[in-house]
């Protein structure tokens, strides 16, 4: 039952870092401190994402579900969770890298008016 629960709160957490990797950008724009929360996030997200490489909460949340005796998924987060819900079956690695190179470009867009905001102030 505890490694179900934990396997639940890893699932929560990975899913609240992919929300703040992608829209963290927007939480800038209120308070510019949270760059250094969300530039690292954004960093790790795209590279995940556009290297085809596996979070290490994926293997985590896997371990506590082997654990409480449930079956794990195979791939990682946003395939097993996100994916189906959100892009069609046969998604490419070429798709997934545009994707990561769309979280990016979004980011930097919103990163960019907010250093033109700060320079319009001065």
């Amino acid at each position: 039952m505890l490694a179900r629960f934990a396997a639940d709160a890893v699932l929560l957490l990975h899913l609240a870092f992919i929300l703040f990797a992608v829209f963290g950008g927007l939480l800038v724009l209120w308070r510019a401190r949270f760059a250094w929360l969300h530039l690292p996030a954004l960093a790790w997200a795209v590279w995940v994402v556009g290297a085809h490489r596996e979070c290490p909460l994926t293997a985590l949340e896997n371990h506590l579900l082997a654990a409480a005796g449930q079956a794990s998924y195979e791939g990682g987060f946003i395939e097993h969770y996100l994916l189906p819900l959100i892009y069609p079956p046969g998604l490419t690695a070429q798709q997934q890298t545009t994707i990561a190179l769309a979280f990016a470009v979004w980011s930097l867009a919103i990163y960019a008016l907010l250093l033109r905001q700060h320079w319009r102030r001065r």
